[in-house]
């Protein structure tokens, strides 16, 4: 059995559940964090994972933490080569979209959700979340300009695990309010993954 330690809010948990579901997987998922009576300071939880975050994944072979690192074993544990291909050049196709939205394209949304959807009192500078809302605003258009090449999925014409992680950011900018740059590229590419059932339940759930 898979279980997945971590509240189905959380951005990076989504990750993890829609790659189980796309691959088939039975788990059992356990709310952890914020807003749950699972408090991930506990030593129990650190013992998992010590930087005190979700999500983590624990099966019979053992326990990882990072949601990216977890959504990569998963699709190699259950020889998923069309999420993540063995070709080397295919691999990193998809692992560069993969980092790349773990560092560039987080970091752009981070003051400006903060502010706009959590509400967060140290995130109201109004300079901060504009500057923040224009990064975010032209990290989708570098998105935008990959699905006009692909005219699919990121990194063509299938979906893979670079579409799950990017997926998930989609919906958190779709649903941010904020001023919204127009991308017809990426309205289409949402329009697509809603036809899959772990994007439905899982990113395009109504929780930014």
């Amino acid at each position: 059995m898979i279980t997945i330690f971590g509240k189905a809010s959380s951005i990076n948990v989504r990750k993890v559940l829609w790659t189980c579901t796309e691959i088939g997987l039975n788990f059992e998922q356990i709310d952890y964090g914020s807003g749950t009576i699972n408090d991930v300071h506990s030593p129990d939880f650190l013992a998992l994972n010590p930087n005190a975050m979700v999500p983590v994944l624990r099966d019979e072979f053992g326990t990882l933490w990072e949601s990216n690192t977890i959504c990569r074993y998963l699709a190699n544990r259950y020889q998923r080569i069309d999420l993540l291909p063995i070709d080397p050049m295919e691999r990193a196709q998809v692992e560069k979209w993969m980092d790349w939205q773990a560092t560039e394209l987080n970091n752009a949304w981070r003051y400006v959700f903060m502010a706009r959807v959590r509400q967060h009192g140290e995130f109201q500078d109004a300079a901060k979340i504009l500057a923040s809302e224009n990064s975010w605003n032209r990290h989708m258009q570098i998105i935008e300009a990959q699905l006009d090449r692909t005219n699919a999925f990121m990194t063509g014409d299938q979906l893979t695990l670079a579409d799950i992680v990017t997926g998930v950011s989609i919906n958190r900018w779709r649903a941010t309010p904020m001023q919204h740059a127009v991308l017809p590229a990426v309205e289409a590419y949402f329009d697509r993954l809603c036809q899959r059932e772990g994007f439905l339940t899982y990113g395009a759930n109504g929780i930014p």
